[in-house]
């Protein structure tokens, strides 16, 4: 069976094979480096919707192909704190008696499609900017859990999507606001998950929904322009 490493392996090589292809190869590709700084900010059994409260700083560093003038293809490792508390906004009776809190450190790598809705490259026209969305495939890493109530691996598979909106300062660099959520299948970012209620420990949540979390941040980017090679005619 194909281990989770292998398998973001496989989608980052199939990613990045398209762009050897002979239908890329007739684009004028960009490759593009990019740094970003932002937040993380949890959901799950402590937090049920998206709060700022629980927002904790995290950065990123990425490399983004052009594939065409309006779809790329995104490498990015993302990293920062990930935390949140019943004391902050308890949600329920239970949960104040609880008084459950975590805070983990979450490294993330990611490969993503983006797909723009303007054509914002085109340098005949005076658009500047465009919204864009964007999916694909993650793993992650946690540190920093104390009390393990259940055993589970401390590297699991996200599914990130979002969108956000990118500005064109001049050719080589541009700015971009970006807004995205990670779907996961792991219910341990918090350390809580289902417990029997009866033992009156409080320390229980809902096993029938898994923790997420999301990454919202500002980034910059160079672009770097491909040089096409001379081909022979004869």
């Amino acid at each position: 069976m194909l281990s989770r490493a292998n398998i973001l392996g496989a989608i980052l090589s199939l990613g990045l094979s398209f762009f050897s292809t002979h239908t890329f190869a007739q684009i004028s590709q960009r490759s593009e480096l990019g740094f970003g700084i932002g937040t993380f900010t949890y959901t799950g059994d402590l937090s049920r919707t998206y709060n700022f409260v629980n927002s904790r700083p995290a950065a990123t560093a990425f490399y983004r192909a052009n594939i065409s003038n309006v779809i790329s293809f995104k490498t990015a490792l993302t990293g920062g704190k990930l935390a949140a508390s019943d004391k902050a906004k308890p949600l329920d009776a239970f949960a104040k008696q609880r008084d459950a809190s975590f805070n983990i450190f979450l490294l993330e790598g990611s490969a993503t499609f983006e797909y723009h809705f303007l054509d914002w490259r085109d340098d005949k026209r005076r658009l500047r900017f465009t919204p864009f969305l964007f999916a694909g495939l993650g793993m992650f890493g946690i540190s920093g859990v104390q009390t393990k109530p259940a055993e589970y691996s401390n590297v699991q598979m996200s599914i990130p999507f979002g969108g956000g909106m990118k500005y064109v300062l001049n050719p080589k660099w541009y700015l971009a606001f970006e807004i995205g959520i990670r779907k996961t299948f792991f219910d341990y970012l918090d350390n809580i998950s289902s417990e029997d209620p009866s033992f009156k420990n409080y320390q229980y949540g809902n096993k029938y929904d898994n923790d997420n979390y999301f990454f919202t941040g500002f980034s910059i980017t160079r672009t770097f322009y491909d040089i096409p090679c001379a081909k022979n005619p004869y």
